[in-house]
């Protein structure tokens, strides 16, 4: 597996976040409105995707919150490719990438409704935390945090 920084402008990472955008959508039901208009990819200028064989199997993004956190945005893994690690390697090249831009926390959101995704934040070592700002009165969202060491 090859993991690449690019931009949101990259043609893989779209086509993925197409696919994680149906699986939401499927999931959310009703409330993929509301989640989905913050999930712009338009202006991610940090951004890994992940390749198996030039084929590309998973990606995410950072996004900066405040001057000491970015927030992790569009992590997805193609269902085939799932349980083979990709998941960890974005997450780590997205959490080298965060402290080489001199940021020392991620932070994110991702729902009770996926709960492999919970699995895996935290089987990487990210807490639970308050949901914050868009996701304070939204039941389904789950949101945690990890500080960074170098």
């Amino acid at each position: 597996m090859t993991i690449l920084r690019t931009t949101s402008e990259n043609a893989d990472f779209q086509f993925l976040v197409s696919k994680l955008d149906a699986c939401l959508a499927e999931i959310n039901g009703s409330d993929h409105a509301f989640y989905n208009q913050f999930n712009s990819i338009a202006a991610l200028q940090h951004v890994v995707v992940a390749y198996d064989d030039g084929i590309p199997v998973g990606c995410g993004g950072l996004k900066q919150v405040d001057h000491e956190s970015v927030e992790i945005k569009r992590m997805y893994v193609d269902p085939a490719q799932r349980d083979r690690g990709v998941g960890g390697a974005v997450l780590a090249a997205l959490e080298a990438w965060t402290l080489e831009l001199g940021f020392r926390a991620c932070v994110l959101e991702t729902s009770v409704k996926l709960p492999a995704a919970v699995h895996l934040y935290c089987k990487h070592g990210y807490e639970r935390t308050p949901n914050y700002g868009q996701y304070v009165d939204m039941p389904d969202s789950v949101c945690f945090r990890k500080n960074l060491t170098a």
